[in-house]
């Protein structure tokens, strides 16, 4: 419900924002940096507070911080007061909540199932979140229409998604805390941040899929922002088409979860080439010559997108100690999502200087050239080929 109610929101917001501006795919992207921006800023405190804190209380605190700076912009749409810089700000303030939220959310799934499962949990919460997203967006497009499609038709939207987060908050109040596998937190003391970042730099492997996952995050998973653009400035569309987009989105979304949860091994090379493959389809759907061309092509850009998502976050989780898979996981998020401040503004000022296409095509052409490079040095570093250096992992090994 509450994964319905973000996707919700974030097709409202970016349409108050085209409705604020005249259309302005900078406002749009910079909505979209401020957002994105905390888990650049926070990420190595807030994963510090993963490991010191009982999940399940701390994420009860971040759904209602959450909650609080979706309900204040809602009521301002309604209302008609809302402008461009409550928007920002707000914007930022639903960042830092999520900043808080994401690492523990992520580092939580293993402590609900066993690490046997791990990589099919993985799978199916993103799922359950890609489920949302082919509900929502959709749902959003059509409330907007059905209230008339202006700014306050949005912050009908927005507040049904502050509504929404009472039901991860009543779900893990609900909880039984004795059937939870949870690591010992982490004590007080100097060197804790830097204890995190030390492990993962001593993990060369660790190392190339966050520089993977940063070249997707920041020049291709722009696809919220990039496809309003696309749709209003290229096809003439409206809200109802461009909600739609997101649900053709998440059919491919939800499809490559589920062939996720199907895996019981990971490898590095299923990273890279899910990697290469999305960039691609990033680059060809910027290309397409009508709507419904581009329609047909966002499932795939889904599937390959979610491939690369769920295979680097069960890698990461599965390959990483439990004392320290807080910080990792929020250094994970940041390097994923705190790409996007500063790959957001510089897509929008593209597509408002060069057009919607170029937001796509020259995204997903640096989405393959930094997967490229990475694995290049990698590949390098270890002196071997490619073909080489990701055998197929055993039992024991996916375990550790």
């Amino acid at each position: 419900m509450s994964n319905t109610g973000t996707w919700m929101q974030r097709v409202a917001q970016d349409w108050l924002v085209l409705q604020l501006t005249a259309n302005s795919g900078a406002a749009l992207g910079i909505t979209t940096g401020l957002q994105f921006l905390p888990f650049l800023l926070l990420g190595p405190f807030s994963g510090l507070i993963a490991d010191r804190v009982p999940k399940q209380r701390l994420l009860q605190l971040t759904n209602l911080g959450m909650a609080v700076p979706a309900a204040i912009l809602g009521v301002l749409a309604v209302t008609g007061s809302a402008q461009i810089w409550h928007v920002y700000v707000l914007a930022f303030a639903l960042g830092v909540a999520a900043a808080f939220d994401a690492p523990a959310r992520q580092s939580f799934v293993s402590e609900i199932v066993d690490t046997d499962d791990l990589t099919n949990a993985v799978g199916l919460n993103s799922a359950s979140f890609n489920a949302a997203r082919l509900v929502g967006p959709g749902v959003a497009g059509l409330l907007i229409a059905a209230f008339g499609g202006g700014a306050v038709a949005t912050g009908w939207v927005i507040l049904l998604n502050a509504v929404s987060y009472a039901a991860p908050i009543l779900t893990l109040r609900g909880m039984d805390a004795s059937r939870l596998d949870s690591p010992a937190l982490t004590h007080r003391g100097p060197g804790a941040i830097r204890e995190g970042f030390a492990y993962v730099r001593a993990r060369p492997d660790l190392l190339l899929i966050l520089a993977i996952v940063f070249s997707a995050g920041t020049f291709g998973l722009n696809f919220q922002m990039t496809s309003a653009l696309m749709a209003t400035e290229i096809f003439g569309k409206g809200a109802r088409e461009y909600g739609l987009l997101g649900s053709f989105l998440a059919v491919g979304s939800l499809t490559g979860a589920l062939l996720a949860a199907r895996r019981e091994h990971v490898r590095q090379r299923l990273v890279i080439i899910s990697g290469l493959v999305f960039g691609a389809l990033v680059t060809i759907s910027g290309l397409m010559p009508s709507y419904l061309s581009f329609a047909l092509v966002t499932p795939l850009i889904g599937i390959s997108a979610l491939t690369l998502i769920t295979s680097a976050n069960a890698y990461m989780q599965l390959h990483t100690d439990p004392g320290v898979r807080g910080r990792v996981m929020a250094l994970y998020m940041m390097i994923f999502m705190g790409g996007t401040p500063v790959g957001a503004p510089v897509v929008g000022w593209i597509g408002e200087a060069f057009g919607a296409r170029w937001t796509l095509v020259l995204g997903g052409l640096l989405t393959i050239a930094g997967v490229a490079l990475a694995s290049l040095l990698f590949a390098r570093a270890r002196g071997v080929t490619l073909a080489q250096l990701y055998p197929q992992p055993s039992r024991q090994e996916t375990s550790v």
